[in-house]
């Protein structure tokens, strides 16, 4: 008996105590045993005859085992919540996608709560209201594209509110406006249960998050918890992944905008070194060849340049052939059109796969510009444009070389040079007797070659007058031609030409100016001429010719009746009195920075300073003249101003008339 004891457990109903009781409900605990299993102990109770004490201690302990056995279910519910919950949020941190993102969020609330389906509605503060973004488990396609309006639905009232709600029977609750496109799009989809909590980003309302079921059905309140800590950690997810695609996007554009800088660089560069070269060329007397060849190796295509006046066209490719021929084949419709519309507009214009610009003098149209086999941007349309430009003033150039026909006196021209104003009618009457007419317009040409012989120098130009019909002379120590006609250059290239002959090699500077309206302007249109020839020796084109319009700037503002000083103080003027006053030299400063082509450190190789004190004067010469002085057009403006300067320091008068002599 006392070894049955010992092996065989007691029986809960043997023990008026209770013990033995107590002890089997900890068995079950312990084996997770069904809650029915916790009623046997009280019914093998009673059916022994056990006393009510006995049985009232086998019930008090039967209902505190299914309380602890309550409270371990829902423990363990919870930490697998828990760890659920900490796998999501391990899951999301790793996500990058806003897309992809929302995706999980959806799907880890149907797994947790074991709905038939999950959904997530986002804000939209345009609109207003919120709009159905993911879903899972859905099978309604108008469901899917469902749009809340604001306070409509228990989304709605979610989204309003910022607080969960449930309901068991969505159709059957009254707490929120029903919508029909809402109440519709949920019938299709068959749900009955809903539970929706509010996602908050940064303390705002950004959306909800559902979950449903198709059956009714009461959500607890940890299923509530459960769904709104999910929540939490979607809004942090949601949040991080826009801050990525925030981030992304403007790296996007970042990119963009680098390579939009960099193609601008390249344009700027090509532009710069297109204008170095032009303005070279046309320093060192260059032709239509050399521009053809400088645009197609700055440009990178085909240049074709036809000169309209002798029907040649000069062709340069990139890699620096260049071909002439006379009488070329006419040009397409296309680009004959739009020769037309860049003869109209100044400006470069496109034909199909070519560009075109018009080199013209005014309305005169001159030659034509075709590039080919390139795409133009802004920049590289005002480089073609500039190109134009120069080939104009080129073939004005050359287009004085046609010869004069009239016969010249010097002793005329002298007194007409003289004193002008002593008997014009006294004049006219010899000027007819030599078969001349004072009256009609005349070119006046001012030509020096030091180190020709000065006696062979005379005798050219007396044969030129005599061979033109004009007049010749000599003035302070230059020739002085006046030769019938209206167009300086033709006049002017055919003396050069002569003059260039008899000079022996010694280069021959020619100036012109004209044409006259009467014997009373010959002495200002030769103190015009004069100036013309200072000024292209002070610039260095010794052995060059050109009229004040062929100086460009220059030379408009050599012509009679302009303010050159002034024109210089209003550009200068803050730059050279802060120079005066306190003995710095930022004019110089800025002539070698603008001959640098705006390299600081050209510039201060130039003026042999430290780069740093170029900067800072460049900063000094903002604070003076203005913050815009390296805009294009300022930019021009202060270097014509700086160029006639220097010619004013030079001695070139620029305003008022030669001396006779």
């Amino acid at each position: 008996m006392e070894r049955e004891l010992n092996t065989t457990p007691a029986r809960p109903g043997d023990d008026p105590t209770g013990v033995a009781g107590q002890a089997f409900f900890l068995d079950l605990l312990l084996r997770d045993a069904p809650a029915v299993e916790y009623e046997r102990p009280v019914l093998r109770a009673r059916a022994q005859g056990a006393d009510p004490e006995v049985v009232a201690a086998l019930e008090a302990a039967k209902l505190t085992a299914l309380r602890v056995r309550s409270v371990m279910r829902d423990r363990r519910r919870r930490e697998s919540e828990l760890s659920a919950l900490f796998e999501t949020a391990n899951d999301l941190a790793g996500m990058r996608s806003l897309d992809q993102v929302l995706r999980a969020i959806v799907e880890r609330a149907r797994n947790l709560l074991g709905t038939d389906v999950a959904y997530l509605t986002l804000s939209d503060p345009e609109a207003g209201g919120t709009v159905m973004r993911v879903t899972s488990g859905s099978v309604s396609a108008s469901f899917q594209q469902l749009r809340l309006g604001a306070g409509k639905g228990l989304g709605g009232l979610v989204a309003k509110t910022a607080l969960p709600y449930v309901t068991a029977n969505y159709f059957a609750d009254p707490r929120f406006a029903h919508a029909e496109n809402i109440d519709h799009a949920v019938r299709e989809e068959g749900l009955v249960a809903i539970l929706g909590v509010p996602l908050k980003m940064n303390g705002r309302d950004v959306g909800v998050l559902f979950a449903a079921n198709r059956r009714e059905r009461p959500f607890a309140h940890s299923e509530v918890a459960l769904l709104s800590s999910l929540a939490t950690h979607a809004a942090i997810a949601i949040d991080s992944a826009n801050l990525i695609d925030d981030t992304r996007r403007a790296l996007d554009e970042l990119h963009t905008v680098n390579e939009r800088l960099q193609r601008h660089t390249a344009s700027v560069e090509r532009s710069a070194a297109a204008h170095d070269r032009l303005t070279d060329l046309v320093l060192r007397g260059g032709g239509v060849r050399e521009v053809a060849a400088a645009i197609a190796e700055v440009l990178g295509g085909s240049v074709t340049v036809r000169d309209v006046t002798t029907d040649v066209t000069v062709t340069a490719t990139p890699q620096g052939s260049v071909t002439e021929r006379s009488h070329p084949p006419e040009p397409d419709g296309a680009v004959e059109e739009a020769v037309r519309a860049a003869l109209a507009s100044g400006r470069a214009v496109r034909a199909g796969n070519a560009w075109v610009a018009s080199a013209a003098a005014g309305s005169e149209p001159l030659g034509t510009l075709v590039l080919r086999g390139v795409e133009l941007d802004e920049t590289d349309q005002r480089v073609l444009e500039r190109a134009a430009m120069v080939t104009a003033l080129l073939l004005l150039i050359r287009r004085s070389v046609s010869e004069t026909e009239h016969r010249v006196r010097g002793d005329l021209l002298n007194e007409l040079l003289e004193t002008p104003a002593r008997d014009p009618e006294s004049l006219r009457e010899r000027a007819a007797l030599l078969h001349a007419d004072l009256d009609a317009p005349h070119v006046l040409v001012v030509a020096e070659a030091p180190g020709a012989d000065p006696g062979r120098l005379r005798s050219a130009a007396t044969h030129v007058a005599e061979t033109t019909g004009g007049l010749a002379g000599n003035r302070a120590g230059r020739l002085v031609l006046a030769l019938p006609g209206t167009d300086p250059r033709t006049a002017g290239r055919r003396a050069a030409e002569e003059l260039a002959l008899a000079a022996g090699g010694a280069p021959v500077t020619v100036g012109l100016a004209g044409p006259t309206g009467g014997p009373e302007q010959f002495r200002s249109a030769f103190s015009e001429a004069a100036r013309c020839v200072q000024t292209l020796r002070a610039l260095g084109r010794v052995g060059d010719l050109a009229t004040a319009e062929d100086l460009g700037f220059s030379g408009l503002l050599l012509g009679r009746d302009r303010d050159v000083p002034g024109f210089v103080r209003s550009a200068l003027g803050p730059l050279l009195e802060y120079d005066e006053r306190r003995g710095t030299v930022l004019v110089e400063t800025l002539r070698a920075y603008f001959a640098a082509g705006g390299n600081l450190s050209r510039a201060r190789t130039a003026l042999h300073i430290h780069v740093n004190t170029v900067a800072q004067r460049l900063e000094r010469i903002g604070q003076l003249i203005g913050e815009d002085w390296q805009h294009p057009d300022r930019a021009l403006e202060l270097q014509l101003a700086l160029h006639l300067h220097g010619l004013l320091d030079k001695g070139v008068d620029l305003l008022g008339e030669q001396p006779g002599g």
